[in-house]
């Protein structure tokens, strides 16, 4: 086993995820497909693989045990300003029974995403070059990593809520101003503070819902 494969095992354990030997292969795939796609488009600051593992792809998984005690059946979500597939790639390959949307606005960022569902065989993956605001359909969940305010996040993306449906946005530090910032229209449900396995960094949770 890989130092990388190795670190996503014990990673995995900590999270008190059970993902098969294929999906974690294929966590590895996305991570070296990232990195060779990183070279010419620059998807993302961070160039090391270990570095991609912790900071990106542990980052993900370690949003997953709440949101699946949210919502533990299928679902669709949709990641907002997908960049690199950050999380939308890393949610669907460890979750296949959900529907997953990447949309962004760079086009050389979507056609990452399409180009790696394809060759991860993700067919629950799908990507979108697209402004949200201009995006239709409706979504369970609708979250976001390192995007935008709070505000901004909401207010581009209130029409594509289901019924019942919520924001989760992913964050690093999150100041009280940024919470206070948002419309009265937006209810906060909880910050969920969360642990990220090899990262020594603030991370959190924004659960929303329309009010």
């Amino acid at each position: 086993m890989t130092t990388l494969a190795l670190v996503l095992a014990e990673g995995l354990q900590t999270l008190s995820l059970e993902l098969t030997h294929v999906q974690q292969q294929a966590l590895l795939d996305y991570i070296a497909l990232l990195g060779k796609w990183n070279k010419v488009y620059n998807l993302t600051a961070v160039r090391e693989p270990e570095h991609m593992l912790s900071q990106h792809v542990l980052d993900c998984l370690a949003a997953l045990p709440s949101l699946k005690q949210v919502f533990p059946e299928a679902l669709d979500l949709l990641d907002v300003g997908a960049g690199g597939g950050l999380p939308s790639v890393v949610f669907a390959i460890a979750c296949p029974h959900w529907q997953v949307t990447a949309v962004d606005a760079v086009a050389k960022k979507a056609a990452f995403i399409q180009t790696t569902a394809h060759s991860l065989s993700l067919p629950n993956l799908r990507a979108v070059h697209s402004r949200v605001e201009a995006l239709s359909g409706g979504f369970d969940v609708v979250t976001c990593r390192a995007y935008a305010s709070l505000r901004d996040f909401c207010e581009s993306s209130r029409h594509l809520l289901k019924p019942g449906g919520v924001w989760m946005a992913m964050k690093a530090k999150l100041s009280a101003e940024e919470l206070t910032d948002l419309p009265a229209t937006v209810i906060v449900d909880k910050v969920e503070k969360l642990t990220v396995p090899e990262l020594d960094a603030d991370r959190c949770l924004v659960w929303m819902r329309p009010g």
